[in-house]
């Protein structure tokens, strides 16, 4: 039915269409915007970025609606998000702090706007995955280069970044915090865990090619990268790392076990030893590390019990609708619950957020739309004989799957940095998921 208003639309429209020159090249605008969104978002603050999100959004819907063909079909997954939004529109509905919780509402319209703009243009432009995957691993890579110089710089923390009341001197860390906005080594932490898996996919595109001086160029930028996500000091992206290394020794598997066994248990080998060399080594890295397993002798991992706790009185208390979405209303309310001396801008666990915020049908739904997207993405990867589309669903897949387990303890998965980049690879397994119910 929806399709048959759009056709009626696109009826309407054709004469602007067969005469306008801006509107039949309008994917290379929408191209341009998708690229200057990452762009952006490692030097301009979160409004900025989103004023060319919603841009790249307004564009797709003028295309559907001028373009004479155009259709919108959900995968099972839209369906799941679909559902979600509508819970989320309830929630606002219902919130005591309609206000606050609009902003918040106006942010996942973007964000979801973005990300159905996305998947549609790549369902048509599948070569421009590439393109798109390489300016994200550029863009993770010049901050990277930027944290490894911080380090050198030995940078001054601009807030309370650890708990050094039981470190030596040698053991507190420098920890870098690029240029995203607002300065924050966790959120690099997570930009990194939400990036990285593209700059690996880029390396391996490469060397598929046997494009050699690209190969080494960019297997320079991963290794700099990964390192300086250590750098960081975000315990949250450590554990997002392990996830992406061994992600990406699964996929790995599939080409190398059969014919390269010796090979691929070498670099494998490799790698584990060179984490572990790095984290004996390096007294502040160590000391970082051995800090996860402090529990609550370290303030940072009782800090946030408090608020799991906290938040957690909160979803009880608004279980079925939540509070309304954004976090300006979870810090109004959370003031209410809690402990003394322990204010907080977040749930530091994006599900308990989610639940917080929307209620428990939200965070089912957004669990039913993950889960049903990384389902789709991982049975083309196994069936799937196109080594390239194996290669970037991987990217996806791994990276969705590690921003999932670092969000477990962190809520930087909600700043735009993060979000674009997630959207951006949900929308490549739902694009490559479409053309291949096509085929």
């Amino acid at each position: 039915m929806f399709n048959n208003f759009i056709n009626f639309i696109q009826n309407k429209t054709q004469f602007i269409y067969n005469n306008s020159l801006i509107i039949q090249n309008i994917d290379k605008f929408i191209y341009l915007l998708i690229i200057a969104v990452f762009i952006a978002s490692t030097i301009f603050p979160s409004d900025y970025i989103g004023l060319i999100a919603v841009l790249v959004a307004m564009l797709t819907i003028i295309k559907i609606l001028f373009k004479k063909g155009e259709k919108l079909e959900l995968t099972k997954a839209e369906i799941w998000l679909v559902a979600y939004f509508m819970i989320v529109i309830i929630s606002l509905a219902g919130s005591t702090l309609f206000s606050l919780s609009l902003k918040g509402f106006i942010k996942t319209i973007i964000y979801i706007s973005y990300y159905f703009s996305v998947a549609h243009f790549l369902k048509c432009n599948k070569d421009k995955i590439l393109p798109i995957l390489i300016t994200i691993g550029l863009c993770v890579s010049f901050e990277g280069i930027i944290g490894f110089l911080q380090n050198f710089a030995h940078v001054e923390e601009i807030s309370t970044w650890q708990d050094v009341s039981n470190l030596n001197p040698e053991e507190i860390m420098t920890r870098v915090y690029g240029t995203l906005k607002p300065y924050n080594p966790n959120l690099l932490g997570g930009y990194f865990v939400a990036g990285l898996p593209a700059l690996y996919a880029v390396l391996a595109n490469f060397l598929v090619e046997k494009k050699s001086k690209l190969a080494i160029i960019f297997g320079s930028l991963a290794l700099v990268s990964s390192i300086a996500l250590f750098l960081t000091g975000c315990r949250g992206s450590y554990i997002g790392m392990l996830v992406i290394l061994g992600g990406t020794f699964l996929v790995s598997a599939k080409y190398l076990w059969q014919n390269y066994k010796a090979v691929y248990i070498a670099i494998v080998g490799g790698c584990i030893a060179l984490i572990t060399s790095a984290i004996l080594l390096s007294t502040s890295l160590r000391a970082r590390v051995l800090s996860m397993f402090a529990m609550r002798q370290d303030s940072s991992n009782s800090f946030r019990f408090n608020v799991y706790h906290s938040s957690f009185n909160m979803f009880k208390d608004n279980w079925l609708l939540g509070i309304g979405v954004g976090n300006r209303n979870f810090r109004e309310t959370y003031g209410l619950y809690m402990r003394t001396g322990f204010d907080a801008l977040s749930a530091y666990n994006i599900f308990l957020e989610i639940a917080v915020e929307s209620g428990i049908f939200a965070l089912l739904a957004f669990l039913g739309f993950i889960i049903s997207t990384l389902h789709d993405g991982i049975k083309i990867i196994l069936k799937s004989a196109d080594t390239k589309e194996v290669i970037f669903l991987s990217a996806a897949v791994i990276s969705i799957c590690a921003l999932m387990i670092h969000g477990l303890v962190d809520t930087v998965f909600f700043r735009p940095q993060l979000q674009f980049i997630f959207w951006t690879m949900v929308a490549v397994i739902s694009a490559v998921n479409k053309e291949n119910h096509h085929g």
